[in-house]
């Protein structure tokens, strides 16, 4: 019982890290902050690697969460690109309108 109450103790803070580094890499997906979660994925995998060093999490849980960090950083940039498109079809659209109602107008 004493040595689980010490491994606890020395267990905590790291799982306690893990745990939050992987909201706040969510957090910034969800709110779009590409540039930002681009820097702080080194340091999110550093605790997930170090969470595995310590036998807190097993190898494939850790590469679970990785690559679902890597998913949302992607999905980031997918949407921000269709968001791009997306405006170009409108506008392309609203062009070809215009030159109707001007042919009609003639």
């Amino acid at each position: 019982m004493k040595q689980n109450l010490k491994r606890r103790e020395r267990n905590y803070p790291l799982r306690s890290e893990l745990k939050t580094v992987i909201k706040k890499s969510l957090l910034m997906a969800k709110e779009g902050k590409t540039e930002d979660l681009q820097k702080f994925l080194s340091h999110a995998y550093s605790v997930i690697d170090t969470a595995v060093k310590k036998k807190l999490i097993h190898s494939n849980n850790a590469a679970h969460k990785k690559s679902r960090l890597a998913r949302e950083l992607a999905s980031i940039g997918k949407s921000e690109k269709k968001a791009v498109v997306k405006e170009e079809k409108v506008e392309k659209k609203e062009e070809k309108v215009e030159e109707r109602n001007e042919e009609v107008a003639e």
